[in-house]
C-alpha cells in the first residue's frame, strides 16, 4: 500500500515555498489556514486537507501529483501502477480527513447537552425568581430553543463533508433533511464547511446559557418607566449572532 512520505511532502514544500520567495505567512494567507499548519506540513508532522492540495499545486507552479510524489515529474509520463498508487493515496487522506472530521463533530455532543441541561436550568431558576411563563416563553426560552433546535442538528445530524458537487460549483444553499441553510454572499465548499460549523456551534451552545442571565440583568438594569423596548434588539442580536460569524469564516476560507 502506497504511503505519502509526510518527510518528503515537506522539505518538496518548503523549498518551493522558498523558490517561490514566500514565507510561510504568505503561504498560509493565500490558503487561508494558520502558519503553524504550514509549518506542520513542512516539518512532516501532517498532511493538508485534500481540499487544499489543488490550491496548494496553483500557488507554487506544480501539479497535484508533483506534490504527492514530493518531487517534479519534469514532463515524464507516469507508470499506470504509480498513478493508481497516487490516487489511492489521495483517496485515504481524504478519508483520514473525514474520520478527522467525524471526531471533532463527537467532541460536540456533550457540549450541547451540557448547554440544554443548564439552560433548562436557567429556565427553572428565572421562574422560581418571578418571571411569569408567558414572559420566559415570549423572551427567553424563544430564543433559547431556536438556539439548541439547530444547535442539536449541528452537533448531532450535520453532515461533516459536503458532496463533491460543491466543491465544483458557486452554491448558497445548503438543505439537509427540514432544515435549510443560505448565507448571503457565501459560496459553499469542503474548505469552509468546517469553518461555519465550528462557528455555528460554538454560537448555538454558548447563547442558551449566557442569554438568560444577560436577560435578567437587563430586566433589572432597565428603569420599569422605559419599557421592554430592549428585548427586541437583545433577540435580534441573538439571530444575527449565529449568521455574522458563520459569514465571516464562510468567505474567510471561501
Amino acid at each position: 500500500m502506497y504511503e505519502i512520505d509526510k518527510e518528503k511532502f515537506g522539505a518538496f514544500l518548503t523549498g518551493l515555498r522558498r523558490e517561490k520567495g514566500m514565507t510561510q505567512k504568505d503561504l498560509a494567507a493565500r490558503l487561508y489556514v494558520s502558519d503553524k499548519a504550514v509549518s506542520k506540513w513542512e516539518r512532516g508532522l501532517s498532511l493538508p486537507d485534500v481540499s487544499l492540495l489543488t490550491p496548494l499545486g496553483e500557488t507554487l507552479g506544480v501539479t497535484v501529483t508533483e506534490l504527492l510524489r514530493g518531487e517534479r515529474t519534469a514532463g515524464s509520463p507516469l507508470d499506470p501502477d504509480e498513478v493508481e498508487e497516487l490516487v489511492t493515496a489521495a483517496v485515504r487522506l481524504s478519508g483520514e480527513e473525514r474520520e478527522r472530521r467525524a471526531a471533532e463533530k463527537k467532541k460536540w455532543r456533550p457540549v450541547w447537552f451540557a448547554s440544554l441541561a443548564v439552560s433548562a436550568a436557567e429556565l427553572w431558576l428565572l421562574y422560581r425568581l418571578g418571571l411569569t411563563g408567558e414572559e420566559l416563553g415570549n423572551h427567553v426560552a424563544l430564543v433559547e430553543g431556536l438556539c439548541l433546535l439547530f444547535g442539536g442538528w449541528l452537533c448531532l445530524f450535520a453532515r461533516d463533508v459536503l458532496p463533491g458537487y460543491y466543491d465544483q460549483g458557486k452554491i448558497s444553499f445548503y438543505a439537509d433533511g427540514p432544515f435549510r441553510m443560505n448565507l448571503a454572499g457565501v459560496h459553499f465548499n469542503n474548505r469552509n464547511w468546517p469553518h461555519i460549523l465550528r462557528a455555528m456551534r460554538l454560537w448555538t451552545t454558548v447563547t442558551p446559557v449566557v442569554y438568560p442571565a444577560l436577560y435578567w440583568v437587563l430586566r433589572h438594569a432597565v428603569p420599569a418607566a422605559w419599557g421592554d423596548w430592549w428585548t427586541g434588539p437583545l433577540m435580534l442580536a441573538a439571530c444575527l449572532g449565529l449568521v455574522l460569524p458563520a459569514v465571516i469564516q464562510g468567505k474567510r476560507y471561501e
